[in-house]
């Protein structure tokens, strides 16, 4: 009877390669992993089959066999040097990263991987795999259970001194407080990781990554000129690495010219040698909001936020900087429309500016309370009623001023006589 197991060697594995579909090639490489031998090259061998399994799993889309395939792999790490295991355990939670709608699976992988680690005593494995575990709670927007792991998981890293990995940790801090709204607490997370990545050498996607979440901060901050500066540092080191993450360094460079009032520059980036590799929806939605924003048509404006949901509305980040940049662009409008009026009808305003009677009558009451202008609703006639601006007396400002220059003399008048008394 021949053993149902396959020799941990390169014809095993040319074997495996030269299968005629993937189930088979799959099929082969479990049984190489079922050799006992457990020689320096029986181990080598095994190591290239877990690689290759990994990625024929993965194109398979078998996530729960990925899963399975790490616990079975447990006897095997103990016979391998702890970096090594640290790289396939890694390899393998990235295999099943890369197949859509495996949230769920990679938290509860990680979650037993992290159990694993703790009976095994295996303290950087752990924190590796907890910091990733971290990444996908936030995800999954499971905040709190996230930031509670984080807390604990910063005071070991940095009790061990681990730069690289507390880079990582703080980075990650900091985004999840800006997506609890803790804008301090993001600002002192990405400052520790930059004061972190100074003492070391960072990785180009690594300094990317923390360009990138400097914009995000500077952006929310309304100074966007840095965020500017930032997001194309982020952006050239993406660039650099073919990197996906580089269309959202350019798509957030474009929002920033928008916000400025430099519309006009959005078409000369796109066009331009590194823009013209990035061309696609992304893009687009941002050229279909700097043409809205040159022509101050509110219309477009919807037009674009309606065509491109995904690209505008989807990312928070955009979604939030848009809705501020169309509530300034109805109130300009707005403010220029009703001027020569001192009594309008609010359906006349509606069909000028080609927005719905309710959606006006709602942004002009909120005008009159935010102080925009002076006016009233006529909610019976349906009519807006434009007062003229109170003019100021200066009178009132000056006397005020005056007695208190009196003030200031009669108590420097009273210090002086009492000196003189003394």
């Amino acid at each position: 009877m021949s053993p149902s197991y396959l020799p941990a060697t390169t014809e095993s594995i040319a074997l495996a390669l030269e299968a005629k579909d993937p189930s088979e090639a799959i099929s082969i490489l479990y049984r190489v992993l079922d050799d006992p031998s457990s020689s320096p090259e029986a181990l080598r061998m095994k190591e290239q089959a877990i690689t290759n399994l990994s990625d024929l799993l993965r194109q398979e889309s078998r996530g729960e066999d990925l899963r399975s395939l790490l616990t079975q792999l447990r006897p095997f790490f103990s016979l391998i040097p702890k970096a090594k295991t640290a790289k396939i355990v890694r390899v393998i939670i990235d295999s099943v990263a890369k197949i859509p709608g495996t949230s769920d699976l990679q938290i509860v992988l990680c979650k037993e991987m992290v159990q694993w680690t703790r009976a095994e005593k295996r303290t950087f494995l752990r924190q590796r795999v907890e910091a990733r575990l971290a990444a996908l709670l936030m995800e999954s927007k499971e905040y709190s259970e996230a930031l509670s792991l984080l807390s604990g998981l910063v005071k070991e890293v940095r009790r061990l001194d681990d730069k690289l990995l507390l880079v990582d940790i703080d980075l990650l801090e900091s985004k999840l407080h800006f997506s609890l709204r803790n804008l301090p607490k993001a600002k002192a997370a990405l400052t520790a990781a930059r004061t972190a990545a100074n003492a070391i050498y960072v990785p180009p996607a690594q300094q990317g990554a923390i360009d990138l979440q400097s914009g995000i901060l500077h952006a929310e901050e309304k100074d966007y000129k840095t965020a500017y500066s930032y997001f194309f540092e982020a952006f050239e080191s993406f660039n650099a690495l073919e990197d996906p993450k580089a269309v959202f360094s350019l798509k957030y460079m474009l929002l920033c010219k928008i916000m400025v009032n430099q519309a006009d520059d959005v078409g000369g980036i796109i066009s331009s040698k590194a823009g013209l590799q990035y061309l696609g929806s992304d893009l687009d939605a941002m050229k279909a909001v700097a043409d809205a924003h040159s022509k101050r048509s509110l219309k477009l404006f919807e037009v674009a936020l309606r065509d491109y949901k995904a690209q505008l509305e989807d990312d928070p980040i955009v979604h939030r900087h848009l809705s501020s940049l169309y509530d300034t662009l109805m109130e300009q409008n707005l403010c220029k429309l009703i001027e020569p009026f001192s009594r309008v009808e609010i359906a006349h305003i509606a069909e000028l500016i080609e927005l719905p009677i309710d959606h006006v009558e709602r942004k002009l009451s909120q005008m009159i309370l935010d102080k925009k202008f002076a006016g009233t609703l006529d909610q019976g006639a349906g009519c807006l009623v434009i007062f003229d601006d109170p003019k100021t007396d200066a009178i009132y400002p000056a006397t005020l001023e005056t007695i208190s220059n009196v003030g200031k003399v009669v108590d420097s008048l009273y210090a002086r006589s009492a000196k003189i008394m003394a």
